[in-house]
């Protein structure tokens, strides 16, 4: 990668320039590896943490979700702060947070001391990952060297989850869960300490909008958690329909204030783009099939298929190894085809991937039916990324290249803290029809060594997974269906004609 943009500089004049390119981009890869690993390293940790914690089934996805949920709801928050007091000083910040709430969570003595540190790390992460996205946007000239830089990030953003999941299956497997909290100090010491290499840009004189930060997140955290409410006490439960009713008020709310404020969080004018608003919501559908299916996934390995730990997140690699391929490659297509001619076939083959994994059975052999589902549903996806990615930034003005960014990732992590509440729901569900409490039952066959309750508890699960896994494969087939009718640029590459967006 530092190779290809000093080649390009070099003919320009410019190598020191170049060395600096590889230098920043290898600090923004890493920063987004770390922030997005941390999506999926506590997966493969659960049942763990589970034991040792004594976390009830309940509250065990909010191990998860408070760190997706946090870091989606604040996304915008973020982005626009950096776009305000400058990208390098806040994605310092943000690093900081992060790393001090890794090392709580890792010392967590309890569950709730444990899902606030995860809350916590989300909104480190919050503040770091736009203005990384923004310093991209902002600091690698329109053409290759974006194209290369935004390949990079894509590849990270997608890797990050799968990495997570092995480097979870292997502390958890060889030390111990804490250690899946612990790795975050080392790394983002580093990615802090490299953060010189980035320019910074000029502050802005706009206020923030508190009162859009407040009613936004406000909005999200109640969505998420009616969804997951739902899941465990019924559509009819109290607390369920207040906080669905809080999160349709909260959301109107926003929505007015941000068409009436001078200076928006959200500037709505970003979705006056019909291909830009497409691709914000195409990714939004990307996020809650990817995070919801991959969540499932680690369970099904681990209490289905019954493997351990490391097992497990070795299982995961050719999810990596497909989203590389199709990132590198939708790179260099992007330059000659329009983003739509890669992403709807790219998530069509995606869906197809996901509906194989919900064929998946106990007696399920992994290089026959998990392999070829999970390859295709990453090589897909990867596609589908980039050109959705470029075109969300594309005539954006660099004064909003912080909150156009930070909405990339927003929509990614609200779709996939929506998509693990929607997919556990129904899995839930479908597993109980089966078997009520059939993970309780399974835990409970393994320790008395009851074989018989062991294999009813496993199909009832494969059962509830199998049918999250469907879900997820429709929720990619409308992606590609949205991107086909809405994403209509055709070259994310030319200079705009007219005035960016404001």
């Amino acid at each position: 990668m530092s190779a290809s943009l000093s080649d390009q500089s070099q003919a320009a004049g410019n190598a020191p320039t170049a060395r600096r390119l590889g230098l920043s981009l290898l600090v923004i890869a890493t920063a987004q590896l770390m922030l997005v690993l941390d999506d999926g390293i506590a997966n493969i940790a659960l049942p763990s943490i589970q034991s040792d914690l004594d976390v009830s089934g309940a509250n065990l996805p909010w191990v998860i979700n408070a760190y997706v949920l946090v870091f989606g709801a604040l996304l915008l928050f973020g982005g626009r702060v950096g776009d305000l007091f400058g990208r390098r000083r806040v994605l310092r910040i943000g690093l900081v947070v992060f790393i001090a709430a890794s090392l709580l969570g890792g010392l967590a003595p309890n569950a709730g001391l444990l899902i606030g540190a995860r809350a916590l790390q989300g909104l480190g992460a919050a503040l770091a990952a736009p203005n990384a996205l923004a310093l991209i946007a902002t600091t690698f000239p329109q053409g290759k060297a974006r194209n290369s830089a935004m390949a990079v990030y894509g590849a990270m953003s997608a890797v990050g989850i799968v990495v997570g999941v092995l480097l979870g299956g292997a502390l958890t497997g060889l030390l111990d869960w804490r250690w899946v909290f612990f790795i975050n100090a080392p790394i983002g010491l580093a990615v802090l300490a490299g953060t010189g290499v980035l320019a910074e840009n000029s502050r802005g004189r706009e206020r923030l909008d508190t009162a859009g930060a407040v009613t936004g997140t406000g909005a999200m955290v109640a969505l998420v958690y009616g969804l997951t409410r739902a899941g465990e006490q019924g559509w009819t439960d109290a607390l369920t329909l207040a906080a669905s009713a809080a999160a349709a008020v909260l959301l109107a709310v926003f929505l007015v204030l941000q068409a009436r404020t001078v200076q928006p969080l959200l500037p709505l004018s970003l979705f006056a783009d019909r291909s830009r608003a497409g691709s914000y919501a195409t990714v939004l559908f990307i996020g809650a099939g990817l995070m919801g299916s991959f969540y499932l996934l680690a369970l099904f390995l681990q209490q289905v298929l019954r493997y351990g730990a490391l097992e497990a997140g070795t299982a995961s690699l050719p999810f990596a190894v497909g989203i590389i391929l199709a990132s590198g490659t939708s790179g260099k297509l992007v330059e000659r085809l329009a983003p739509r001619i890669l992403a709807a076939p790219g998530l069509l083959l995606a869906a197809a991937g996901m509906f194989g994994l919900s064929t998946l059975t106990v007696d399920s052999s992994y290089s026959v039916h998990v392999l070829p589902a999970l390859f295709g549903t990453s090589f897909g996806l990867g596609l589908a990324f980039v050109p959705l990615t470029l075109t969300a930034v594309h005539r954006v003005a660099d004064d909003r290249a912080g909150v156009a960014s930070a909405l990339v990732n927003s929509a990614q992590q609200i779709g996939a803290a929506l998509g693990l509440a929607v997919l556990t729901t129904v899995s839930a569900v479908a597993a109980d029809e089966q078997l009520p409490g059939a993970a309780r039952v399974l835990q409970q066959g393994v320790a008395d060594t009851d074989a018989a309750a062991v294999a009813r508890a496993s199909e009832a699960l494969a059962e509830g997974y199998t049918a999250g896994f469907l879900t997820g494969s429709g929720l990619l087939l409308a992606a590609a269906v949205l991107v086909a009718a809405t994403v209509t640029t055709r070259d994310v590459q030319r200079a705009p004609q007219a005035a960016p967006a404001r």
